[in-house]
């Protein structure tokens, strides 16, 4: 594995720390609201996660996971990603990604660990900040 792939998966890990402290807070709100096991168990993380995510990257282009790995995410011109870029991007990563990965786990870092399937079909690369 690269080391730029290691510090995405660290910062990946850091974002989902946060996110699930977030959706622990949310859960505890939407409780007596929502009755369905399913709403909290499948929607309410997907739903808290994407948000945070789109959030931070849309403003900086960078999550706070990124931030403390040292990295950014950046569209191909070194330009902040746009919205589209960044829905497109989570989509994929969370569902057709997986299948990338179990054809191809050689092939699936791309090429220095900048580019994954999901950064490949959004049009956007992650770098490590100067």
């Amino acid at each position: 594995m690269n080391e730029l792939t290691k510090k995405r998966t660290k910062a990946i890990g850091i974002d989902l720390a946060i996110s699930s402290i977030v959706t622990a807070g949310v859960e505890y709100l939407l409780r007596k609201k929502v009755k369905s096991e399913a709403v909290h168990n499948l929607v309410t993380p997907t739903a808290v996660l994407w948000a945070l995510e789109y959030v931070q990257l849309s403003c900086n282009g960078q999550t706070l996971g990124y931030k403390a790995m040292g990295l950014t995410l950046q569209n191909e011109d070194g330009q902040t990603p746009t919205c589209s870029q960044i829905a497109k991007r989570m989509v994929y990563r969370d569902t057709v990604s997986t299948i990338d990965y179990l054809k191809d786990r050689k092939g699936f870092e791309g090429e220095d660990g900048s580019v994954l399937p999901h950064d490949r079909y959004a049009g956007t690369l992650v770098r490590e900040e100067k």
